[in-house]
């Protein structure tokens, strides 16, 4: 077989992943069910990352063209598992508070400190009492 594309190496590592961790499901929209055969996986992998011997260039190419979209939406199963599988604005995906995403509202315990000893500092309960 020839030499794979980074992009698909990319593209068959996260399939075997999928695979490893119970996540890699068969058929259309996953309906039929987990993938269990270590063959059957690196048929999928290699059918999503465009480096099937047994389809022409064109399948190929449209293949891993569609797994890149899948992937740069989050709407693979690795990346909902992980949690980022949110797009928000812009059309990044959501997943750090850096990003807005779920846990970005969260406060820990020394942000809510650090924010107190802020008010303290500005003066403003200073200015309230006088």
């Amino acid at each position: 077989m020839a030499k794979s594309s980074p992009r698909q190496r990319k593209t068959l590592g996260r399939v075997m992943h999928e695979f490893a961790h119970g996540e890699l499901k068969s058929g259309p929209a996953g309906k039929g069910g987990k993938v269990k055969s270590r063959l059957r996986a690196i048929a999928i992998a290699l059918k999503e990352a465009g480096a099937s011997k047994y389809q022409s260039k064109t399948e190929n190419k449209r293949n891993l063209a569609k797994s890149e979209r899948k992937e740069a939406r989050g709407e693979t199963y690795q990346q909902e598992r992980e949690g980022k599988s949110r797009v928000g604005a812009r059309g990044r995906r959501e997943s750090s508070p850096a990003m807005g995403g779920k846990n970005a509202t969260r406060t820990t315990k020394r942000g809510r400190k650090a924010a107190r000893s802020r008010f303290r500092k500005s003066g403003a309960s200073a200015a309230r009492a006088g």
